[in-house]
């Protein structure tokens, strides 16, 4: 998505060279819609420049510090000198994460999406997450209570969380359920312990997720998954909850797994 406004001074913005003067550079930026900026032959490089085509070439993409804005002349002054290699490797991934964005929201409500919806859907997870891309990230991670705060509807909410948990990989999620396991006659207990080992998995769980069964409360027991993905957590959860099931009812038992905790009124 890219901005309507003006940058601001101090601001860091990504652009690509367009045209290369011997008294500066001109750089269309990336972010914003039809804004244009200069880097003055003196913001290029530290020191004496004797060719600026030394230094920059037409259509590289560059990271330049905001020195001035002036709106009424329609002109941003930009340095390229002033944005050091982490300042310039930060924010080129900063923008890389955020095309990615741009493309989830055409997968959520298709590519023929009008920019006002774009613009407005795109605007709620700023508000609210900071960045479009952080705003699917943590409705991956989290799932619809992600964005409990903005002013979407359901419909909304549900595109944006399938598309982020079929398309984001975060660091690692956590996910949580509840299964409750009940076995008949005097063997009971040992026959719920062989269901909760069967939940743990038994060498089926893949080595990259990391899944515990501990009791909670008779009949009560937590299954947590860690896992790359919020997909992966989701499913390892549910056939976690399949093996138990399958397990207990093989000997006349009952299982039946809950996402939240029950309270004893329950």
């Amino acid at each position: 998505m890219k901005y309507s406004g003006w940058p601001t001074p101090g601001e860091l913005v990504v652009g690509e060279v367009d045209e290369i003067e011997d008294f500066g550079v001109f750089v269309d930026l990336e972010e914003y819609e039809d804004k244009r900026g200069l880097v003055h032959v003196s913001e290029v490089a530290s020191g004496w420049i004797k060719n600026v085509r030394d230094h920059v070439n037409e259509d590289q993409m560059v990271v330049c510090k905001v020195l001035e804005v002036d709106e009424d002349a329609q002109q941003v002054d930009l340095s390229i000198k002033d944005v050091n290699d982490h300042q310039r490797s930060e924010k080129i991934q900063e923008w890389k994460s955020e095309q990615k964005a741009d493309k989830w929201m055409e997968i959520a409500f298709g590519e023929d999406v009008d920019d006002e919806t774009f613009r407005r859907v795109a605007n709620e997870l700023i508000d609210i997450h900071g960045s479009l891309y952080k705003g699917f990230e943590q409705a991956a991670i989290h799932g619809p209570e992600a964005l409990d705060d903005t002013n979407l509807d359901d419909n909304e909410i549900s595109a944006i969380v399938d598309t982020a948990r079929e398309n984001v990989s975060v660091p690692y999620v956590t996910v949580t359920g509840y299964v409750d396991l009940e076995a008949p006659g005097t063997d009971g207990v040992e026959e719920v312990r062989e269901a909760m080992q069967a939940a743990e998995g038994d060498g089926e769980v893949p080595d990259e997720v990391d899944l515990d069964v501990t009791y909670v409360g008779a009949p009560e027991y937590r299954i947590r998954v860690k896992a790359p993905n919020y997909k992966t957590a989701e499913t390892q959860l549910e056939e976690s909850a399949a093996r138990a099931r399958e397990t207990i009812e093989a000997v006349g038992g009952t299982a039946d797994f809950h996402r939240e905790r029950r309270t004893e009124e329950e």
